[in-house]
């Protein structure tokens, strides 16, 4: 419940504080009073987008706060709870800043929050009817969810298995797709891949044959160089002459003592040294010897190799990667019958769980809309529409995330007369009723959020606003319902009653809302009556009113 309503500096108003209270809560005021801007007011601490300009004309910034009552359980708490907001002694606590330059800010019990988080609670606390709601009844595109609202439907299975059911036609679209595609180059992909296995290319294979390539081709070359360097490292050469001097020291070395040791240790090291020289000469002149054969196989290789790189746009490295993903679309084309046939039977099981779960909504929805029929019977007979008819056809229609049916309501506001779209058959004032008829059976024993009915009554006079007041003050009973009224029959209804009013002082116009004391509600429904000049006559008659609503 809405329990006060505090507005700072939106708009034209500068200052004001409103308690409401349980029941049915009636504004009253001129035309062009501020009525809308109360409402705009509420919007935007609620977060609902609307005006751009709300900043009271000289002001730094507007502000508006609004504190709710929510009982435990109250479905608001969940999503305070999601957002990690604490809930004191059960009140709620919005408030949100506009700043002249547009900027928004946002607290929630002291927590600042986002607009999505305002819209989020709003959609738990509140529920406005404009006085252009009834263009939503009129859509038939929003029929379908007035009625699962009514019917408590909960379409989260056919929206499961729609996704479901879209992903694997999509997954079989894509697999037939990819086969068309590979089908069409098939005696590519096996040459090409034949031909590539026999080659069989190997990572750096291309390096490796250049190298060997270009050392066979300089072999030649170099080979006497290294041969007669490897004679003279040989015991020919170096390698003797220092056994020589070895020999020769060592039967020196008892006359010399300790001055031929370092000589001795320099000739063993230098021994080490051209024992790896050697080693390094013979491998190279091992490397140097080949097969003049293997030369030409070696150069064929590294050709062909270079050849099938430039004939599918690779580099030569990436000629066995090619090849993999080759062998694997060819793959893909030999197993595809096999992929498709589980692909199908996907499909299949798909669809059969979505119509599964359509089925079970349109036999939901088809219960729902006799007992709506009824209800809504029943409800405008109160509403002085008791020969009217109301009909909710449920038809097929394209199969969708909520199902396949179509939803339809079509009325007869006279006996004999067809039926109808309510936008051809139904008057302003006919419209009015059969949307709070409506509202009445959607909202049913649910009292927990606040509702709002902005001129609901408009087009209606004499007894069917009685009867229109009557059935707003019902709905109110354990909860609460805020009526902006141009209708002294719904006004005298009222348990609560503030009027609008506009004030022009020196050059600077401003809106109030003031309470209507009991003894004060005699005149202000009297002047809803007479206008401007309030006789005798119309207190009498408001008098009446408020009488009978007592």
């Amino acid at each position: 419940m809405l329990r006060s309503l505090d507005i700072r500096d939106m708009l034209i108003i500068d200052r004001l504080s409103l308690e409401f209270g349980a029941g049915l809560n009636v504004l009253t005021g001129e035309t062009g009073a501020g009525k809308s801007i109360l409402l705009d007011s509420l919007g935007f601490v609620l977060g609902w987008r609307g005006r751009a300009e709300l900043v009271r004309q000289g002001a730094r910034q507007g502000e508006v706060t609004a504190v709710f009552d929510l009982p435990k359980g109250h479905a608001a708490r969940a999503v305070l709870a999601e957002h990690e907001i604490a809930v004191e002694d059960g009140e709620l606590l919005l408030r949100r800043v506009n700043t002249r330059d547009g900027r928004k800010t946002a607290w929630v019990n002291g927590i600042r929050v986002t607009g999505e988080v305002l819209r989020a609670l709003s959609d738990t606390l509140l529920e406005l009817h404009g006085q252009h709601d009834d263009r939503g009844l009129l859509d038939v595109r929003g029929h379908r969810a007035l009625l699962d609202a009514f019917a408590g439907a909960d379409t989260r299975s056919a929206r499961s298995a729609w996704g479901t059911l879209a992903q694997a036609r999509k997954a079989l679209r894509t697999a037939e797709a990819r086969l068309e595609e590979t089908q069409a180059e098939e005696d590519f992909l096996r040459y090409a891949t034949e031909e590539l296995d026999k080659l069989s290319p190997e990572p750096g294979e291309d390096a490796a044959l250049d190298t060997r390539r270009r050392l066979m081709q300089s072999a030649s070359k170099i080979r006497d160089d290294v041969a007669r360097a490897a004679e003279a490292l040989s015991p020919n050469g170096a390698e003797g002459q220092m056994l020589d001097a070895v020999r020769w020291l060592d039967g020196a070395v008892e006359a010399a003592g300790d001055v031929l040791a370092p000589a001795l240790d320099a000739l063993s090291r230098a021994m080490v040294e051209l024992g790896e020289a050697q080693q390094g000469v013979e491998a190279c002149l091992d490397a140097l010897s080949f097969d003049p054969s293997e030369l030409e196989e070696t150069e064929e290789r590294l050709f062909a190799i270079r050849a099938a790189a430039r004939k599918h746009g690779v580099a030569p490295d990436e000629l066995p990667a090619f090849a993999a993903d080759l062998r694997a679309r060819l793959d893909l084309l030999d197993a595809s019958e096999g992929n498709l046939a589980d692909l199908r039977r996907a499909v299949s099981t798909a669809e059969a769980e979505y119509d599964a779960a359509a089925a079970a909504l349109t036999a939901l929805r088809q219960d729902a809309s006799e007992r709506l029929d009824r209800a809504m019977m029943a409800e405008l007979a109160p509403l002085k529409m008791d020969r009217a008819t109301f009909t909710t056809l449920v038809g097929s229609g394209t199969p969708g995330p909520e199902g396949v049916d179509e939803v339809a309501f079509e009325v007869a506001t006279n006996p004999g007369a067809p039926s109808g779209a309510l936008n051809k058959i139904a008057s302003g004032g006919e419209l009015s009723r059969f949307l709070l008829a409506l509202k009445v059976c959607l909202t049913g024993g649910d009292r927990s959020m606040t509702l709002i009915f902005d001129e609901i009554d408009r087009g209606v006079g004499g007894a069917t606003a009685d009867a229109v007041g009557r059935r707003l003050k019902a709905l109110a009973a354990g909860g609460q319902v805020l009526v902006v009224t141009h209708s002294p029959q719904v006004a005298a209804l009222g348990a609560h009653h503030w009027r609008v009013e506009k004030r022009v002082t020196g050059e600077v116009t401003t809106s109030t809302v003031v309470p209507v004391a009991q003894a004060d509600r005699v005149d202000e429904i009297a002047r809803m009556l007479a206008g401007d000049t309030v006789t005798e006559a119309a207190r009498g008659a408001a008098q009446a009113l408020l009488d009978a609503a007592a």
